[in-house]
């Protein structure tokens, strides 16, 4: 029993240690997507909310580009998940830019990510034929994506709406409009 003991000790020390302390608030700082009893839309408040990070990749319509979450430091980021072959992303294109023209002069970034496309081509088309002027990720790879930690690949259309320090405020499992993103971007905006 006693050589039990020691490594059971052992064991206890070292998870006690690391949940709490400094090291749980880090560990614990980081978006990751839970979507109780199948929720499509989700609000976070206060410290519910957690940073998205290391969301970058490709720019879909300037070849060369790198787009980066940081590019947009303080300022309130829409994401959208996207691509040119989705039905429902066609609708909320149009929704998107409505949200970029109204509440860009106030803070406000809505930024795409095109994903599950074998070449830029359909998706440039997509942006051209709506005049979308928002900027986009191209993301062949599904590298971008791995921001998203819990996110389904095949979720798609998904909007994750950030508060000024990146953290996600609400997320939208499905087709947006407008009026479901503006009343939470003029709260964010409205906040210190």
């Amino acid at each position: 029993m006693r050589k039990l003991a020691a490594p059971l000790a052992a064991l206890l020390l070292a998870t006690t240690a690391c949940s709490s302390g400094d090291d749980a608030v880090v560990a614990g700082g980081e978006f990751q997507l839970v979507a109780p009893n199948g929720e499509t839309k989700l609000r976070y408040e206060g410290d519910e909310r957690k940073e998205l990070r290391a969301l970058t990749g490709p720019s879909l319509m300037e070849d060369g580009r790198t787009i980066s979450l940081s590019d947009f430091a303080g300022e309130v980021v829409v994401i959208n998940i996207w691509g040119a072959w989705c039905p429902p992303c066609r609708t909320e294109a149009p929704e998107l830019q409505k949200v970029q023209d109204e509440k860009g002069p106030l803070g406000v970034r809505v930024l795409g990510v095109d994903v599950k496309e074998t070449s830029t081509e359909l998706p440039r088309d997509f942006m051209r034929n709506r005049g979308l002027t928002y900027p986009s990720i191209y993301d062949e790879s599904g590298r971008a994506m791995l921001a998203f930690r819990g996110l389904h690949p095949n979720t798609v259309p998904a909007t994750f709406v950030l508060d000024k320090r990146h953290r996600v405020a609400a997320a939208f499992l499905g087709g947006v409009i407008a009026s479901d993103l503006t009343p939470i971007v003029d709260q964010l905006v409205a906040e210190a």
